[in-house]
């Protein structure tokens, strides 16, 4: 693991091995010793330094690609791609969601006028009154 993460899985925990995995990785997650970009061992890799299966780490990378906070990309391989939606609260959530739109918006050269038009047509569709 980057920056000395550490994982270790306890057989005696009474805990499912890959619940293990998967909870300590959201924690190293949330306190950033895995920060947004690092990368994640292959699947292989990780199940051998582990003793598991490859099986039970491609179950914790899918958990939690599915929920947004891993990204994976033959070329890139596993990378952290955000912080569990359950740790942010609704401001640091909006700011975060501000800062990857403002980036694409300004990546494919639009106008902060455009960008905030986009989120008001956005808002307007989709207003549930």
């Amino acid at each position: 693991m980057t920056n000395g993460a550490r994982i270790v899985v306890d057989p005696d925990s009474g805990v499912a091995p890959w619940r293990q995995v998967h909870d300590q990785l959201v924690h190293l997650i949330r306190v950033a010793e895995l920060p947004i970009g690092g990368r994640l061992p292959p699947i292989r890799q990780l199940a051998r330094d582990l003793g598991l299966s490859a099986g039970t780490v491609a179950r914790v990378y899918r958990e939690l690609e599915n929920t947004g906070v891993l990204h994976t990309a033959r070329r890139n391989g596993t990378v952290v791609a955000a912080i569990p939606a359950a740790d942010m609260d609704a401001a640091t959530a909006l700011s975060r969601a501000a800062a990857a739109y403002t980036d694409v918006a300004r990546g494919i050269g639009a106008t902060e006028s455009d960008a905030v038009q986009a989120v008001r047509l956005a808002f307007a569709r989709t207003d549930p009154s």
